[in-house]
């Protein structure tokens, strides 16, 4: 069995679990340790299982916490190069391991299978997680859906996937016009309505459970980002992210 949880989800901060009785995997560590172990004991998930950190990329709501969270479980960090060269130093966690963005690293029973995606970040990349036939996929800061996105959602049970904007919300709303436009450009993030037609066309036939992520919580609304994914609720679970709090936790 392979339970996992979004710790913390959204443009404040995001963290994803995937573990089994033995090891665990974290994607991003965008809060502080304190934060992300207090959540991790909220839901009865042992930090001392975690074996490896991946980093998606360089940015602060993904990489804030890294540094004391390596120090504290003494885990090593994982990352492309060319993310460790943009990463800022304070940043900078003391155990590092790094790979190729295509490169397979294996992790006790987990594979992860590492692939770069369309976002403007140095080297960013996406992950999809295996252990056996169960794979499990972390697919957010998306501006565009390349091949590879495609190609591993297609191979997954159970997704973290980027809803990040309502495009009304988005361009109505209060963000400046140059803003608006990385948002919602090739290398920015996915709507809410982008998120669902990619699902909709290139999911797995047996995809269980979708997790909405990285919502932004001044272009969507939970409800709204729910509400747009109606088609999916009769075929699988659907549930929401938060940056306040851990998810549930969802065992495949």
């Amino acid at each position: 069995m392979i339970e996992i949880c979004a710790l913390a989800s959204g443009s404040n901060g995001n963290s994803y679990y995937i573990g089994n009785e033995r090891e665990a995997i974290l994607v991003d560590a965008g809060i502080s340790t304190k934060q992300l172990l207090l959540r991790m004991k909220s839901r009865d998930l042992d930090p001392q299982k975690i074996r490896a950190v991946f980093l998606s990329h360089e940015h602060s709501d993904h990489a804030r916490g890294i540094q004391v969270l390596s120090k504290r479980l003494a885990v090593n960090i994982w990352m492309s190069k060319r993310t460790w060269s943009s990463l800022p130093v304070y940043f900078r966690p003391p155990y590092v391991k790094l790979f190729e963005p295509g490169e397979t690293v294996t992790i006790g029973s987990f594979e992860v299978h590492t692939f770069l995606k369309n976002h403007d970040a140095a080297d960013p990349c996406s992950f999809r997680i295996s252990q056996g036939d169960k794979n499990i996929g972390v697919f957010t800061d998306i501006g565009s859906p390349c091949d590879q996105v495609k190609q591993a959602l297609s191979e997954c049970q159970a997704v973290f996937m980027e809803s990040n904007y309502d495009e009304k919300m988005l361009w109505e709303g209060a963000y400046p016009w140059p803003l608006k436009q990385r948002v919602a450009s090739d290398v920015g993030h996915l709507s809410n309505v982008q998120a669902l037609q990619l699902v909709q066309e290139h999911a797995h036939p047996r995809l269980e459970c979708l997790f909405l992520s990285h919502l932004s919580q001044e272009n969507n609304t939970p409800a709204i980002a729910f509400s747009a994914f109606e088609p999916l609720h009769s075929k699988m679970e659907v549930k929401l992210t938060s940056r306040h709090e851990a998810s549930d936790v969802y065992r495949l």
